[in-house]
């Protein structure tokens, strides 16, 4: 028998099973699973009866709110296509994006209306934005309240579906300056659900914060599979440490997923304010950059929580290896613990990942050999949209590469070790070094620069530019930077700048970052941080 795998069974699951329970709760608003697919269905009629069916793309430019969590079974139970929007870009790249994915309706928090309004006028297909948190609807903008209430709760008549249709578009930052749109089906999705809840052993107990976006690859796709649990699901606006020990406490939260940077921020406070551990038991999933050993241990020590080390990527749905430890290494001592905890880990079911060298081999498990990691499964991509080149570069010969390079240890542990390709990952987020050198090379003053990641305290790593000045050229780092902060998002200008008389190259000409990097990175195993 086939039964297409779809997403919007996974509220139909909550409703069912869990209807009366506490779904979602948004600070005062507080609904059952069964009120939240109300709500759902008056969004799916409200977005038909504006022109939206099967294939149509809608846009979600919001914070963790239970109005962006209503957005992806609204939008899916229709056949239509999520695309989630970074909250920490600038209005040009909403504008590209928007243009780019054809994108006919955008939902938007009220506090983050003013990142369009200066593009608005240059949409080529949004046809109408609705407003969320605004009370008053106008001719250019609608009111999300004033509209949902227009349309019925029943059931919502879904059109013919098939897994493999698309279910999302999630742009990320690659090595070229322009978001390249990842395409992830309801197939890619569901699956890749199921193989997280089990490693990370979701249950109808848990009590999830949303600290993690949920435009974050679909906040690794907990919308989905805690849905499906019939977790309760609290969402968190903006992080605060503050706030967050506080709904751990009222609420009873039991998991969190959230960037190593949160995490940082959280153990600071809580060590600064003598915050004790809860009576519950809490688990921590972390991706973005391996912690080193000796954060795993404050984590798991002084606030009793479960620290669970994930790796992925947008391309992969995202997660595709965990550090949870297995029976056969439970008799290691903590110290041993920490360390395996640190490593991106091992495979989730359903994910063949591999790391292998220039010759397609496999590398020894001797924890010394540098290779490619290489992922096929399930969760992989069905390529990036309207870029055929880009999707030729990345997946070859039935194989994800991911550009992220690493070591494997005699027990099979991944360890990601540095960067094929010049990404810098600054709080979780993918920052572009080419996107950010290409910014620099418009200033009058600069010949030539070299964007790299160095290690930062709070942000795990930011980008730093190496520039060659222009003979008689007087420009400042400041006025570098705050140049870069005008056409660029905050969080990809660079931290700082420094002046050289030339910058070190192969002899083709290309510049070798290698090279640079390694002053800054003294003291540390790895490239990455």
């Amino acid at each position: 028998m086939y039964v297409p795998m779809l997403l919007p069974q996974f509220l139909d699951r909550a409703v069912k099973l869990y209807g009366k329970k506490t779904g979602i709760m948004d600070d005062e608003k507080v609904y059952t699973y069964s009120e939240v697919n109300g709500r759902v269905n008056q969004l799916s009629r409200g977005l038909r009866e504006t022109g939206i069916g099967k294939g149509d793309r809608v846009a979600y430019l919001a914070p963790n709110t239970s109005e962006m969590f209503e957005g992806f079974y609204g939008v899916l139970q229709l056949g239509a296509v999520m695309v989630p929007l970074n909250t920490r870009l600038i209005p040009e790249d909403y504008l590209y994006i928007l243009n780019h994915s054809e994108t006919k309706v955008l939902f938007v928090d009220e506090d983050l209306l003013h990142l369009i309004e200066p593009v608005r006028e240059k949409f080529t297909f949004v046809e109408k934005i609705i407003v969320h948190g605004l009370e008053t609807s106008s001719e250019e903008i609608t009111a999300y309240e004033e509209w949902l209430g227009r349309y019925s709760k029943n059931p919502v008549e879904r059109p013919e579906m098939d897994e493999n249709d698309l279910a999302t578009l999630l742009y990320t930052s690659g090595t070229t300056g322009k978001p390249k749109g990842v395409m992830l089906t309801h197939r890619s999705n569901y699956l890749h659900a199921l193989t997280t809840m089990h490693h990370l052993r979701v249950s109808d107990t848990d009590v999830l914060l949303h600290i993690l976006p949920m435009f974050h690859v679909n906040g690794w796709g907990s919308p989905f599979y805690y849905t499906a649990n019939g977790s309760t699901q609290v969402c968190l606006r903006k992080v605060n440490p503050e706030e967050i020990f506080k709904k751990i406490e009222n609420h009873g939260v039991t998991v969190m997923h959230m960037a190593p940077t949160v995490l940082n921020s959280l153990l600071q406070y809580a060590e600064k304010n003598e915050i004790r551990p809860q009576p519950q038991d809490i688990r921590i999933v972390i991706a973005g950059s391996a912690p080193p050993p000796a954060f795993v241990k404050r984590v798991e020590e002084k606030l009793k929580w479960e620290f669970i080390q994930v790796y992925g990527m947008t391309e992969a749905s995202p997660l595709i290896t965990t550090s949870i430890i297995r029976e056969t290494q439970k008799h290691l001592s903590n110290k041993e613990k920490y360390r395996i905890k640190a490593k991106a880990g091992y495979e989730f079911i359903g994910s063949d990942v591999r790391v292998v060298n220039e010759s397609g081999d496999e590398v020894k498990q001797n924890g010394k050999e540098l290779g490619e990691v290489i992922v096929r499964g399930n969760g992989v991509m069905e390529g990036y949209w309207n870029n055929q080149e880009g999707t030729d570069e990345v997946i070859r010969d039935g194989w994800y590469h991911t550009g992220d390079m690493a070591i494997v240890d005699e027990e099979g542990n991944i360890e990601i070790a540095d960067r094929k390709k010049d990404i810098i990952i600054s709080g979780g987020e993918n920052i572009s070094s080419i996107e950010v050198e290409g910014v620099l090379y418009d200033h009058p003053e600069v010949l030539e620069v070299a964007v790299i990641s160095v290690p930062h305290e709070k942000w795990g790593e930011t980008p730093h530019a190496i520039v060659v000045l222009r003979e008689g050229a007087a420009v400042t780092e400041e006025e570098l930077i705050e140049y870069s902060r005008t056409r660029l998002a905050h969080f990809k200008a660079p931290t700082k700048v420094a002046f050289v008389d030339e910058l070190p190259k192969t002899a083709s000409g290309k510049i070798q970052k290698v090279h640079l990097r390694k002053d800054y990175w003294k003291g540390k195993e790895k490239f990455v941080n």
